[in-house]
């Protein structure tokens, strides 16, 4: 079966008179003595923007070659024009000048629900509150574990690897079943000791 047939050639499309007829025709050359179609836009000047000429193409042509946006403006105005015009005309000041003002942030510094998160996890090296003194020592932040078996020790999480070395010895002394005559309580004592020492020696802080 073949795509193209002659049956095509016989098909003619009336035009839609309708629509030729709602189709906008172009306004006459605004140029004094054309007839031509008015197709291009030209600009009227200063304090009329928005409003437009129309000529066709050798007119238009011949007005832009012509056209000043600052015909009749003094020279300072002219320069201040251009001053402003490398900032989009819009207010500046020098730094220092200007002191109380302040610009509204872009997004909500309050934060709710699962959004809480990641604003406290947003500078986690603290580059943007301001310098921290590097004399203090960061306070080490333990694990649960880790929290449990100091607990276990007596120690508290300032507590360092000298001290937390010598508190075990001291405990092993203590609650060792040759030392507390087959108590019971300090068996299990001992036991706990030993596993605290264990998790601690495991996490490097010992």
């Amino acid at each position: 079966m073949s795509t193209y047939s002659k049956y095509f050639e016989k098909i003619r499309v009336r035009p839609d008179r309708k629509a030729a007829e709602a189709e906008p025709r172009a306004p006459i050359c605004q140029w004094d003595g054309c007839s031509e179609a008015g197709t291009h836009r030209a600009p009227v000047g200063r304090m009329k923007e928005g409003e437009y000429f129309k000529f066709c193409f050798e007119h238009v042509r011949e007005y832009n070659k012509g056209f000043n946006y600052f015909s009749g403006v003094p020279d300072s105005e002219i320069a201040r024009f251009q001053k402003e015009a490398l900032t989009g005309h819009r207010p500046t000041w020098a730094i220092g000048s200007n002191g109380n003002a302040r610009s509204s942030p872009d997004f909500a510094t309050k934060r709710s629900g699962r959004a809480g998160y990641y604003n406290r996890v947003r500078d986690p090296f603290n580059l943007f509150d301001g310098p921290r003194d590097r004399s203090e020592p960061r306070e080490r932040k333990a694990k649960p574990l880790e929290a449990k078996a100091l607990e276990t020790l007596g120690l508290t999480v300032k507590a360092t690897g000298a001290e937390i070395k010598a508190r075990y010895k001291e405990l092993v002394k203590r609650h060792h079943p040759d030392a507390n005559g087959g108590d019971r309580g300090s068996e299990d004592r001992f036991r706990d000791v030993l596993q605290a020492y264990r998790v601690l020696k495991q996490a490097g802080l010992c």
